[in-house]
């Protein structure tokens, strides 16, 4: 099948003549460091050889696993925040009918999503949806006391033993956690639930081929083989023995830090299908997560256009020229709608009869890039042939294997989070946890 075409010659166009050869040895020093194992971090890559070794046993019963909770279920709820969510809707909002939600005859169990937030109102409302439906809850949490997907699970674990009776309670609920220790695992095996690990050397943000990602997915009806197979065609077409000039994420990975060292700060994912949205938002956490520390990292930040053209696009026309773009675009749409001809053509529309809406997104697409390029904007261009399970597998191994070569390259460990316990710690001592003592003090007096 089709793999996805980086282009970066409008990019490239704004870096010093030689400048990517002169990086060239850098970036490949970074992925073989990445291969061998020997960088900081180097117990967090189970990911990078993750395609080429899911166990087809475990597909097959996470599959049976996802029938027995759709038969069962109007609604299943995925408890998780940060990576143990992000992965499983970035490809489900890709790959499922916008509109779904809206069906009243499914075939399938809508999925929605608890533990990814700490609204109160939110969460009243879930539970309020919830009581009125046959629901079912995949829970994923390592340690099983994040404090988001934990108190999450609580509550949907006391509506569920309010509706229903103990041993069907327990049929309701699948735990994707440690393979033996923690809370959730520990509550797992004393009630019984069906449970999938998480491996302890993949971290949360590189874990959408996993169970984490795998099950909600399969629960949505998509491909969860086309997505694995996409992802292992990718992994071969970025192995240690590919040369530099034919690595995608390579070049990728010395594109971005070669802009960065130039001044680009900030780099913008747009893409110009909504269905994209929440793959941006996996993006920057991938990025933002591996690559923000030491006082280093490009900020990432995301658009969807044509939608934001109208609000962001001045900005990134004539703003600060501290970003560059990376755009995906798929080349092929699904389905086929035609613009109608009016006859009195009072919205002035009659030049684009005839023309496919997507023709009419190309263009838009196009003449944006060639107006930011002109802008003084960097434009990196990612082309899928189409929006599939196989090309989105695809594109998700691309994006984590280039995260880990610029990581490197940017001289950080891209596999740690050192900065995200910072708010948990005030948090829990403005809370009064057990344990937080010292610090509820020192903190009570700065505010």
């Amino acid at each position: 099948m089709n793999k996805l075409i980086l282009d970066t010659s409008k990019a490239e166009s704004f870096l010093p003549d030689g400048a990517l050869k002169g990086i060239a040895s850098k970036v490949i020093d970074a992925q073989q460091k990445l291969h061998d194992g020997n960088g900081e971090g180097n117990d967090f890559l189970g990911w990078l050889n993750l395609p080429s070794s899911i166990n087809e046993e475990l597909v097959y019963d996470i599959k049976v696993t996802a029938k027995r909770l759709s038969t069962q279920s109007e609604v299943v709820v995925v408890a998780g925040i940060g990576g143990s969510y992000l992965g499983a809707k970035a490809v489900i909002d890709a790959l499922t009918n916008s509109f779904d939600a809206y069906e009243k005859d499914r075939k399938k169990p809508a999925i929605v999503y608890a533990g990814q937030n700490i609204d109160e109102d939110y969460t009243h409302e879930l539970l309020e949806f919830l009581k009125h439906k046959d629901f079912s809850v995949v829970v994923i949490s390592k340690s099983g006391t994040t404090t988001e997907p934990a108190l999450a699970f609580r509550l949907l674990k006391g509506l569920l033993e309010k509706k229903y009776a103990t041993d069907d309670v327990k049929n309701r609920i699948v735990a994707i956690t440690d393979e033996k220790k923690g809370a959730l695992r520990t509550l797992a095996d004393r009630e019984g639930y069906q449970t999938y690990i998480i491996p302890d050397d993949v971290g949360g943000r590189f874990s959408v081929l996993t169970p984490v990602g795998l099950l909600p997915i399969a629960l949505a009806g998509i491909d969860i083989e086309a997505l694995i197979e996409g992802a292992k065609d990718m992994e071969t077409a970025t192995s240690a023995d590919v040369p530099f000039d034919k690595n995608p994420a390579a070049i990728y990975a010395a594109i971005r830090n070669l802009l960065y060292q130039d001044g680009k700060k900030i780099e913008i994912l747009a893409n110009y299908n909504p269905k994209l949205q929440y793959f941006s938002e996996w993006w920057k956490q991938l990025y933002g997560e591996s690559e923000g520390k030491d006082g280093k990292g490009i900020f990432p930040a995301s658009v969807n256009f044509t939608t934001d053209l109208h609000s962001m696009g001045q900005w990134i026309q004539d703003g600060e020229r501290t970003i560059f773009e990376t755009v995906i675009s798929v080349e092929n749409p699904l389905n086929n709608v035609e613009v109608p001809t009016e006859e009195d053509d009072l919205d002035q529309l009659n030049y684009l009869a005839g023309k496919r809406v997507d023709e009419v997104n190309k263009m838009a697409e196009l003449g944006t890039m060639i107006a930011h390029v002109d802008g003084k904007v960097p434009n990196i261009r990612i082309v899928l042939p189409v929006l599939d399970a196989y090309h989105v597998g695809q594109l998700i191994y691309f994006f984590e294997k280039a995260c880990g070569i610029s990581g490197y390259t940017l001289e950080v460990n891209p596999f740690d989070q050192p900065g995200v316990e910072d708010y948990k710690v005030n948090m829990f001592a403005l809370l009064g946890k057990p344990g937080f003592e010292k610090e509820t003090e020192a903190i009570r007096k700065r505010i």
